[in-house]
């Protein structure tokens, strides 16, 4: 697969702060890549750094081919980016906006009015062309942010927070357009946001106090989590106490939680080696004579992996 963006050791300070601790990942063409971290890991820092925006200390960035050191115009060319907060001059409307970025992107003419009317149509703004900015709602701001982005269709896309704000229809429209855009380009996404990583990534890399943690699937990282592969299951026609006991008894169980609402209780049974017990628990049922309600095997969830890699609570 052909690496597009390529990040080797990057460091910088802000005075006595490591912001970023020498990161080094790369992503290829067709990958989605969410870049997580909690507040102030270094995500946007890196992204800065990544984009020309701010110069590191130490380490290098290669982007396309270019390294960013002896060609930042090669670079930038490449890359298409969405800053942390859309950042947009308040008294311009969009339609004023995105002209004044394509000529920036050096088009003129017939084509220039082709770019604009095109990413104009792509994330839905023709209802605001004509506003001031600074009239837009957060959701309107980001999406003017978004179609500056992908105005001249780069090969590579840094999107910081590119939902944020945004109601839940406009987050699947820009979903949606991130997975259209993907097959073609590098996409990295920079996001607080979980569930944003289930619904588009095809990898993601954790990022805490300003070092890499974590790197894979969104699979494998879920795979990491205490409950992956964890039974569930909610039985009639027998008691609390028995169930437990019974449960506990089955072969690498470690740990059996019990949840009552509304009068049912669910029991959910950690194995040890993270490996399902679903058939085990299915036989027990069975030979005890319970009825069973429900029975599924949990896969994980990214939330828990997040907090136990990044130290949060």
């Amino acid at each position: 697969m052909e690496a597009m963006v390529e990040i080797d050791g990057l460091t910088k300070r802000f005075g006595s702060i490591k912001a970023v601790d020498s990161v080094s990942f790369s992503v290829n063409r067709g990958e989605v890549l969410g870049f997580l971290g909690p507040n102030g890991a270094g995500k946007s820092t890196t992204m800065k750094m990544v984009t020309g925006f701010l110069t590191p200390d130490a380490g290098r960035v290669h982007v396309a081919g270019c390294a960013l050191a002896d060609d930042p115009v090669g670079v930038k060319s490449a890359i298409g980016y969405l800053p942390e907060g859309a950042p947009l001059y308040g008294d311009m409307t969009p339609a004023g906006f995105l002209d004044f970025i394509a000529a920036i992107r050096g088009y003129r003419g017939a084509e220039k009015r082709r770019r604009v009317d095109e990413v104009v149509e792509r994330v839905n703004l023709q209802g605001v062309l004509s506003q001031p900015t600074e009239t837009l709602s957060k959701g309107f701001k980001r999406r003017v942010g978004l179609a500056q982005a992908i105005l001249h269709d780069p090969q590579v896309l840094i999107l910081d927070e590119p939902t944020d704000g945004l109601d839940p229809n406009q987050k699947h429209e820009v979903r949606r357009l991130i997975q259209e855009m993907a097959e073609h380009k590098c996409i990295v996404l920079s996001t607080h946001i979980l569930e944003e990583v289930d619904a588009v990534c095809t990898r993601a890399v954790i990022i805490s106090a300003g070092k890499l943690v974590a790197d894979g699937t969104p699979e494998q990282l879920q795979s990491r989590a205490v409950e992956h592969n964890a039974v569930q299951v909610e039985v009639k026609g027998v008691s609390e106490a028995d169930a437990r006991a019974a449960l506990e008894g089955i072969s690498g169980v470690s740990e059996v939680r019990a949840h009552t609402a509304d009068g049912h209780t669910r029991y959910t049974l950690i194995n040890e080696f993270r490996q399902s017990v679903a058939g085990e628990v299915s036989a027990l049922a069975h030979e005890r004579g319970w009825e069973v309600i429900e029975l599924h095997v949990d896969k994980g969830r990214l939330d828990s992996v997040f907090r136990d890699i990044t130290g949060g609570s």
